[in-house]
C-alpha cells in the first residue's frame, strides 16, 4: 500500500513505456538541436565562402590595376602602345611557363593509385592462400 504523500508505484511495463516515450522525446529534441546548429553553421559557412569569393574578385581587379600601372609606368620610357605590348608579352610568357609547368606536373601523376592496387593485390593473394589452407 502507498502511504499518503508518496507517488503510486508503477508496474515494470509502465516504467518501460515511460522510458521508451522519454527516450523518443530526447532523440527528437537532440535531432532538432542538431538541425538548428547545422543551419547556423551552414549560414556562417555561406557567409565565409561569399567573403572568400569577394576577396578573390577584388584580388583579380587589383592584379588588373597592377598591370595597368606597369603599362603607365613603362609608357614614361616608350610610347604607350609599346608599353602595352611589352607588358602583354611578359604576361603571355609567364602564362606559357606556368602552363608548361602545370602540364608537366599533371603528366607526372600516376594514372592509378599504385600503392593501393599493390596492397589490394597482396590482400587478395593472402585471402586466397588462407582459403587454400582452410580447404586442405
Amino acid at each position: 500500500m502507498n502511504q499518503p504523500g508518496t507517488p503510486p508505484e508503477q508496474s515494470t511495463a509502465e516504467l518501460i513505456s515511460q522510458l521508451s516515450a522519454q527516450t523518443s522525446r530526447l532523440v527528437r529534441d537532440e535531432m532538432r538541436l542538431v538541425q538548428a546548429e547545422f543551419a547556423a553553421k551552414t549560414k556562417q559557412g555561406g557567409l565565409g565562402v561569399g567573403l572568400l569569393g569577394a576577396g578573390g574578385i577584388l584580388a583579380w581587379f587589383g592584379l588588373g590595376a597592377l598591370v595597368a600601372t606597369a603599362i603607365v609606368a613603362l609608357s614614361l620610357l616608350v610610347p604607350a602602345w609599346a608599353a602595352g605590348l611589352i607588358v602583354t608579352a611578359i604576361l603571355f610568357i609567364a602564362a606559357g611557363i606556368a602552363a608548361m609547368l602545370g602540364k608537366k606536373k599533371v603528366e607526372s601523376l600516376s594514372p592509378a593509385p599504385e600503392r593501393t592496387i599493390t596492397n589490394v593485390k597482396r590482400d587478395i593473394a593472402e585471402v586466397k592462400e588462407h582459403s587454400h589452407h582452410d580447404n586442405a
